[in-house]
């Protein structure tokens, strides 16, 4: 590697430097586009994102208050009827 001032301010050889920063863009438009960020409007985008993650989240809870009574319906009494069966022990 050259010791020119441009290596020692990209930190490498300037060609390598910009595959990697052109590969890295890619990959990190890649995760922002799944999460449904746009380039061109990015402040609303983010909003959108912080808005959907906020109704994810009171989603989920409300699924796993569901997945709870459920499952309580059949543990809670099961435990009741182990618990008087095995106090005569």
């Amino acid at each position: 590697m050259a010791d020119n001032p441009l290596s020692r301010f990209m930190g490498g050889s300037p060609v390598w430097v910009l595959l990697r920063l052109i590969v890295l863009s890619v990959v990190i438009g890649v995760i922002l586009s799944a999460l449904g960020l746009d380039p061109l409007n990015i402040l609303q985008s983010l909003q959108r994102l912080v808005f959907n993650l906020f109704n994810f989240s009171f989603e989920a809870i409300g699924r796993l208050w569901g997945y709870f009574l459920l499952g309580a319906v059949v543990v809670i009494p099961l435990w009741l009827l182990m618990r008087i069966a095995n106090r005569g022990r």
